[in-house]
């Protein structure tokens, strides 16, 4: 790196110095670097680097390779595998997820959410021992794996002392959106004056006037450019000719330039850089056994080093990742495939099975049923390892060398799950339509009938998807009986997903229950997801009342741990545990609804099983939202939010919309809308109007909130869960169209006494006290405010001593009413429910009494954040087992600590359990 590199980059050298200034003072962040390719992203950190290592940081890198993409972990790897050393201070579970994700041992794949709680765990050990940087080059070219690890880490870094920077090359063919949100420093063309002197210190060879305007227009600022231009300039520049305007853009000018400076060089020497190019490991012994097989003298590479494409010395590393590419495009087939027959000749299958099999199968032209065994085996290690992704990618390739039609087909159709597990569901489309050209036996065709019910539920989201998956749990059921089942409760599921009552003819929920009829008899002892099939289809064709014990007993099964508990079991209450929450709202059961929820994040942490958290997480945030508790609510939606959850901003939408938060409310609401595609569902639309329907409810404008529950009360969804009638009833009463409410009120007091909870019968009693008039009301009022001072669900109680305390105000009894409000006031208040206690504080006011300004409490000044873990150490629990609750390193816990203790004044853990927490 030289100074003339960095010109005019000052701006963004001060952004990156800050970081390690941060770093070195025990505080922690991150910074994504992004421009087009030769910008200068790699001088910046290039810079970092020097600079960090003259201040007494440890420095680990990694660089992305192209070629690199279908190894899960190899990013990972690459930028830990020298601090390794310290493994030994992880936990088991996390030294075991890491020892399985590099290959180094066996066992359970491990989630993503593990694997990153280890890596920040292992990057904070290492940091205890002075400030820590990473550095990942060409970020864009990791693995997915990697990319997902490393851009988790980079969010949960907080007081570690450690500083991570992300080259990344932008705009780029590939999806890098697990990067958004992280700071970024974007590097733009350098200005006119700088690009004058970058040219001028550069290149030493006199331009004329009309080259170098001509370099520094076609530049157009970018630092590689204008190094590189001058180089290789077309003749017609030279000549002062113009060529077409519809010249390429300036990563690939700059590629070309490279291209031409290494077609001068001799054949052995482009043959070596080919090598080079398709081999991302830059190992150098690896390099000169491949050039000994193609009878390359080390002397070839003399040419390349001179040309400044390539430098070998302890790695094989070049000039710039321009250079790899321009190389590798530029290289006829079977120059390539030489290429990687010669690396697949000089990689040791025992050492490093997975990239022989993977060059070996590059080496091929046609089929060669051998080299595609190899990759099914490397597609088995890759799953084992948790490298979905990478598991796709080897058995794709796997099933396009295949010979026998049967393999073939064979091979297509498991290709075809990995990709549609590894959420590359265009790509699985693609392999069944390959695998469905045969020949498959019975199993096979069910199982692929399976996928593309899945696949067509996943891509179009409508109301297809249901009848698909009934036809799949048709054909399943005299092959494989269990998973008929199974794929019948998928059904019921994408049935309440996809649509409201008007879903199209034969696919609602209703007609999926009524299908469901003649799935195969449940296995004695039946499973708990059994017991839930039974239960639901129950209750869609006989009706609510009937359902109920069926679906108590399945939420019996749910939360019996049984006296062994077992790894099956667990795994079986994970992959359904979202289904027994809902059922436990539709049941009206709030006990269940905290501990089916609490328990369901807790299998699935424990697992670092990272899609089955991400619906957990959301049921357990609106479960404590309901409780009142919006703080922990919060933090749930953060940690959802690290893990890309798909219903992420709703779980915000929620709470912002309890909170009374309009603002903040249209903008996460926004943000839906924005994000949203034609494959939105019903119920992900509906979610967002009942958060809507809260939202003005509190405010009071009820014909907004009227509008918005009306269309939630049309999703079977959120019917089934209770959560629209509320809603709809309170808004159309005070909208002032009470027929409106005539349905979800009858709908509501069915079910609540069937159901013969407090929490059901406390709603029914409020809402027929809304619906009643005169004197008859106050019955249900103080029958729903006795009926929901039994049940957890606070929020429910706060707003129904509201509406009764609004009621007795209305009939003149200003005292009684004062009571009342002043309740609703302080529980509103302190919980945060900030619009509701508003309107409960107007309605005070109105009375004579100013309501009383809420008594400060020293927790008051803890964040979200710091109460929640204040909570936690509380109970006992040391500070590496609440970072792993919460995805944080123990370091950060004890900043954490220390600032709590500093704010509520004591200064220890003895003295924080004897305090009173809310």
């Amino acid at each position: 790196m030289t100074l003339t590199e960095l010109l005019g980059r000052r701006t963004e050298r001060a952004a990156v110095d800050d970081l390690l200034s941060q770093a070195r003072a025990g505080l922690s962040g991150a910074v994504v670097v992004r421009g087009e390719a030769g910008i200068g992203k790699t001088a910046l950190l290039e810079h970092v680097r020097s600079t960090a290592q003259i201040s007494g940081f440890r420095v680990a890198s990694s660089v992305g390779v192209e070629s690199e993409t279908q190894f899960a972990f190899a990013g990972l790897h690459q930028l830990l595998a020298p601090l390794l050393g310290r493994v030994g201070a992880l936990p088991d579970p996390q030294r075991t997820a890491l020892g399985v994700a590099f290959g180094q041992q066996g066992g359970t794949a491990p989630d993503r959410f593990l694997v990153g709680l280890a890596t920040l765990n292992l990057l904070a050990e290492v940091a205890e021992d002075g400030p820590l940087l990473c550095l990942v080059d060409d970020a864009q070219w990791l693995d997915e794996a990697s990319t997902q690890v490393l851009t988790f880490v980079a969010r949960r870094v907080a007081a570690e002392g450690m500083a991570l920077v992300f080259g990344l090359r932008d705009p780029t063919e590939r999806d890098v959106y697990s990067f958004d949100g992280l700071p970024e420093v974007c590097l733009g063309g350098l200005d006119e004056a700088d690009a004058r002197s970058l040219l001028a210190a550069a290149v030493h060879t006199p331009l004329d006037d009309g080259m170098r305007n001509r370099v520094l227009a076609e530049a157009r600022g970018n630092p590689l450019a204008l190094l590189e231009l001058p180089r290789t300039a077309p003749g017609g520049w030279l000549a002062g000719g113009f060529e077409s305007p519809e010249v390429p853009g300036i990563p690939h000018r700059i590629e070309d330039s490279f291209r031409r400076r290494s077609d001068g060089l001799p054949a052995p020497t482009q043959l070596l850089l080919l090598v080079a190019a398709v081999d991302p490991t830059g190992d150098v012994a690896l390099l000169w056994r491949a050039a000994e097989h193609l009878g390359i003298s080390r002397e070839a590479a003399a040419p390349a080093e001179t040309a400044g494409l390539l430098e070998i010395g302890t790695r094989v590393e070049f000039r710039h990742p321009l250079v790899r590419s321009a190389v590798h495009r530029a290289a006829a087939p079977p120059d390539r495939r030489r290429a990687h027959g010669a690396l697949a000749a000089a990689t040791d299958p025992h050492v490093d099975p997975d990239r022989h099999a993977w060059h070996r199968a590059q080496a091929v032209l046609g089929t060669d049923e051998d080299a595609a065994a190899e990759l099914e085996r490397s597609a088995g290690r890759a799953r084992a390892r948790g490298g979905l992704a990478a598991s796709a990618a080897f058995m794709d390739q796997a099933a396009r060398l295949t010979p026998d039609p049967a393999v073939r087909a064979s091979r297509s159709l498991e290709a075809a799950h990995a990709k549609h597990e590894a959420g590359a569901s265009d790509d699985a489309s693609q392999l069944l339509t390959a695998a469905a050209a045969g020949p498959l036996d019975a199993a096979q065709q069910a199982r692929l009938q399976l996928l593309r019910a899945q696949l067509a539920f996943h891509l179009a989201r409508d109301g297809d998807g249901p009848s698909m998956l009934m036809d799949a749990a048709r054909s399943l059921a005299p092959l494989d009986p269990a998973r008929s089942r199974d794929t019948y409760l998928h059904a019921l599921d994408a049935a309440l997903i996809a649509g409201g009552l008007d879903v199209c003819l034969g696919q609602g929920v209703a007609d999926v229950a009524a299908a469901a009829l003649a799935a195969p008899a449940a296995p004695v002892p039946p499973r708990p997801s059994d017991l839930l099939l039974d239960g639901l289809v129950t209750t869609f064709t006989q009706g609510y009342p009937s359902g109920v014990p069926g679906l108590r007993r399945a939420l019996a099964a749910f939360t019996d741990d049984g006296p062994e508990p077992g790894l099956e079991r667990d795994t079986h209450s994970r992959r359904w545990g979202w289904w027994a929450t809902r059922t436990a709202m539709a049941v009206f059961d709030d006990e269940l609804v905290q501990v089916l929820a609490a328990r369901n994040v807790r299998l699935a942490r424990e697992a670092g099983a990272m899609a089955t958290l991400q619906g957990a997480l959301f049921g357990q945030s609106v479960a404590l939202v309901l409780s009142g508790a919006f703080d922990r609510a919060d933090e749930q939606t953060a940690i959802a939010a690290e893990a890309r959850a798909v219903y992420v901003h709703h779980a915000q939408l929620v709470v912002s919309a309890w909170r009374g938060r309009p603002d903040e409310t249209a903008e996460v609401h926004a943000a839906i809308v924005q994000n949203a595609t034609e494959r939105a569902t019903a119920t992900e639309d509906s979610l967002a109007q009942y958060a809507l329907a809260v939202l003005n409810n509190g405010l009071g404008d009820y014909a907004a909130a009227h509008d918005a529950a009306a269309r939630a009360f049309r999703s079977e969804a959120l019917r089934y869960n209770n959560l629209a009638h509320f809603e709809l009833i309170e808004a159309a009463v005070r909208a002032g169209r009470p027929e409106d409410a005539d349905e979800a009120l009858d709908e509501l007091i069915s079910r609540a006494d069937a159901s013969g909870t407090p929490w059901g019968l406390g709603q029914a009693a409020r809402s027929r006290a809304l619906t009643t008039a005169g004197a008859a009301a106050e019955k249900h009022y103080l029958e729903a405010i006795e009926q929901l001072g039994r049940c957890r669900m606070q929020t429910h109680l706060a707003r129904t001593h509201l509406v009764y305390g609004e009621w007795l105000r209305r009939e003149g009894r200003r005292q009684d009413a004062r009571d009342q409000l002043r309740t609703a006031h302080d529980l509103l208040s302190g919980m945060g429910a900030e619009a509701f206690a508003a309107r409960a504080a107007r309605e005070l006011r109105a009375t004579g009494e100013h309501p009383r300004k809420r008594t400060a409490v020293p927790t008051d000044a803890l964040t979200a954040q710091e109460l929640h873990i204040a909570r936690l150490v509380a109970t006992g629990a040391t500070s590496r087992e609440v970072g792993t609750q919460l995805f944080l390193s123990p370091r950060t816990i004890e900043a954490h600590l220390r600032s709590i203790f500093r704010k509520l004044d004591i200064t220890s853990r003895r003295q924080l359990r004897e305090l009173p927490l809310p």
